[in-house]
């Protein structure tokens, strides 16, 4: 079928200081029809879904000089750049892990494209340079994605991904003598790497059709075990199904290195488990948890016993015992209960349980002893977000991270003993955190549903509805947004912004229930959360719809997407990073798959395509309405959310949108859905963004 390649048509700017007229190029139609239930759907943009075409290479790269030249006019784009690179240059670690007798982390040293391994003898020891990503490429678009040592911490395996891909490569390196080795594993996707003895576990698809490595749909996942030294295509196969083409697998091996667990699942909620007892060479999978209603994640195996973490007739989840020999649930054993909080996450750590909880989207840190009875809570500085405790079931000393959004990142040594932290290691940055305060509100949303929300602004900050605010969120798979902290929202918030987090249905905060009630035939609830965020920071005078941005990423693209098509008068600018913008044909790409247990499908009946479509992003772009400053966001190696739907919804805007304001996408090269994205990228990326929306916001920026 011909396609036709539409020339670069010119840009005129009226004036620097207002904003500027735009004619984009015109993107070529095509008479494509797809008919769901008796309802015909036009797709005229399909062609785009081609990612290998010179038709949309083309296309992209006419997009990306309208882009670019548009924000080459904002005349403090580069001080906004030079700013940025100098927060983001200061000292990164990661929280250390020890294993026979050193120390493991990861150290970026400021503006190192990719974090560097190191280890140390002891916690006073020289760091030794173990593995530097930065060596990978010339470019630092290679990432370094996973790594883990063997249990004598005689070898270490690791994968890499290339140009933001999902698709790893598996390494392994002789630590001692820091060879590589021969070892390459390929076709690898969102797997471990799981050792016992001197193999490991992974996961990996068959090799994809030539061409089509980022955009077909994955099937048939597999799980291996990889002997050191030989090659792929001897490793054994461990497990396959294929009566289900559409089921992910991971192993994951005890740290005893006893039972080898296998976790299946069909959507992004819920999971079975399978496991077999590894010394027993004739061992069989045996079920350990039925799928797919619950979720089940093994803690570790600790005398004789599984601990098992599971929202199974818990929404806000517990703890449960499992003795191997009676492996049924009418034996489980459940050890710490539900609370009013959800247990986020637990460890083996010192004889005790170690636990994280959430409550109103801030971590509380707890120990109870191996019966289930609380021993002590862990004081935390601040209300923030705590990650780790990274140490070992039979060792006292532990290590975790502590940050929120105006303290940053910091590093304690624990004694699950004595319950004391020590600082271990204080993030040092390049600006005064406190100049900064947060706070967290609650707002009602259209149902009348209690949702949290927290903002960060600079001390002095005035309600005079007048601030420039940038509204974030993203309401979905269970994924909920605690306190972080950012250095890319500080020359927002110098300038006088408000940067806002609502915690909207959708994700974890509440627990499974808070979940489901922002999925599938509930997904309005997602939207409509987030309109009354805008809402509320409207009537209480924080802004107005003229000084208002709104932006998310992924399953967040799409809250920006459905927002600014149902109420496009209520921003002046959106952001949709890497969203889900076609939500009849999602499902159709890599691993889009995976999402209908919080999406649905369009294929499954009437009532829920009726209900997709009602808002679906991308067929809810009217002629004749005026959009909000729009600027789509997304990565040409991007092979979770396919860029189809970034390029689909930006022409598709373009062609309808009847304001003067802005409709640009910027399309990264060599960049995915945002893991392992180069430092250098990073600050490109927020530059422009950042740019793009003070300069909307009418900011009279100074750096």
């Amino acid at each position: 079928m011909k396609r036709l390649i539409p020339l670069l048509l010119i840009m005129i700017f009226v004036s620097e200081n207002s904003h500027s007229q735009l004619i984009y190029p015109k993107t070529s139609k095509q008479e494509v029809v797809d008919t769901y239930f008796g309802t015909q759907v036009s797709d005229p943009y399909r062609w785009l879904e081609n990612d290998t075409s010179k038709a949309t290479s083309a296309w992209v790269k006419e997009q990306n000089k309208v882009t670019n030249d548009y924000l080459e006019k904002i005349p403090f784009r580069d001080a906004l750049k030079k700013r940025l690179t100098a927060l983001y240059n200061y000292p990164k670690f990661s929280t250390p892990f020890q294993k026979n007798g050193y120390y493991y982390f990861y150290k970026n040293n400021g503006l190192q494209n990719q974090a560097v391994l190191y280890r140390q003898k002891g916690l006073k020891g020289e760091a030794e340079l173990m593995l530097d990503p930065n060596t990978f490429s010339t470019d630092g678009t290679v990432a370094l994605a996973q790594m883990a040592l063997s249990k004598d911490g005689k070898y270490l395996g690791y994968s890499i991904a290339r140009s933001g891909s999902d698709w790893n490569e598996i390494f392994v390196m002789e630590v001692e003598s820091k060879k590589l080795l021969s070892d390459h594993i390929k076709w690898s996707k969102s797997s471990g790497i799981s050792w016992q003895g001197n193999g490991f576990y992974y996961s990996a698809y068959d090799a994809p059709e030539a061409g089509k490595e980022y955009s077909n749909k994955n099937e048939f996942e597999k799980v291996y075990f990889h002997s050191v030294g030989q090659e792929q295509a001897q490793d054994k196969l461990i497990y396959e199904d294929k009566q289900h083409p559409l089921r992910e697998c991971y192993a994951s091996v005890t740290d005893d290195e006893k039972f080898l667990i296998l976790y299946i699942y069909e959507t992004t909620t819920g999971n079975a488990l399978l496991f077999k007892d590894l010394t027993k060479p004739k061992d069989t999978f045996k079920e350990l948890a039925p799928g797919f209603e619950n979720n089940y994640r093994v803690i570790d195996h600790f005398k004789s016993k599984i601990y098992v973490l599971t929202n199974w007739k818990a929404p806000k989840s517990r703890l449960m015992e499992i003795n191997p020999e009676k492996p049924s649930q009418d034996n489980w054993k459940e050890i710490i209960p539900e609370t009013e909080n959800v247990l986020e996450h637990a460890a083996l750590l010192g004889g005790k349980i170690m636990t994280i909880y959430m409550k109103d989207a801030a971590n509380h840190a707890y120990a109870f002893d191996l019966q289930g009875k609380k021993q002590y809570e862990v004081k935390l500085p601040t209300i923030g977000s705590l990650s780790g405790f990274m140490g070992d079931n039979d060792k006292n000393e532990a290590f975790y991270l502590f940050t929120s959004y105006t303290f940053p990142p910091t590093i304690y040594r624990f004694d699950v003993a004595t319950n004391k932290s020590e600082m271990f290691l204080k993030t040092k940055t390049t600006f005064n955190p406190d100049d900064f305060v947060s706070e967290q509100i609650f707002y009602q949303s259209k149902d009348g549903t209690r949702i949290p929300m927290s903002l960060i602004y600079k001390k002095g900050m005035k309600k005079d509805g007048q601030n420039p605010v940038m509204l974030y969120g993203y309401g979905g798979f269970n994924i909920s947004l605690n306190p972080s902290f950012s250095v890319a929202r500080i020359p927002f918030l110098e300038n006088g912004g408000i940067y806002c987090i609502a915690n909207i249905r959708g994700g974890g905060e509440y627990g499974e229930a808070w979940h489901m009630a922002g999925t599938k035939l509930k997904k309005q609830n997602v939207f409509d959360d987030f309109i009354a965020a805008a809402e509320y920071l409207i009537s209480s005078s924080y802004t107005n719809s003229s000084k208002l941005a709104i932006d998310g990423g992924s399953n967040g693209g799409l809250l920006v997407g459905a927002c600014m098509t149902q109420r496009p008068e209520l921003y002046a600018v959106a952001v949709p990073e890497v969203g889900v913008l076609d939500m009849l044909r999602y499902h159709m790409f890599t691993i889009g798959w995976s999402w209908t247990s919080d999406y649905g499908n369009s294929g499954e009946n009437k009532e829920m395509f009726e209900y997709l479509k009602s808002y679906s992003p991308l067929h809810n772009l009217k002629p004749g309405v005026k959009y909000p400053a729009t600027f789509v966001m997304t990565g040409d190696h991007d092979d979770r959310v396919v860029p189809a739907h970034s390029f689909k919804f930006a022409a598709t805007l373009q062609e309808n949108n009847a304001s003067d304001k802005p409709t640009l996408i910027r399309i990264d090269s060599k960049a995915g859905h945002g893991a392992g994205k180069p430092i250098s990228k990073v600050i490109d990326a927020q530059t422009d963004m950042w740019s793009f929306v003070m300069w909307n916001l009418g900011m009279k920026a100074a750096f």
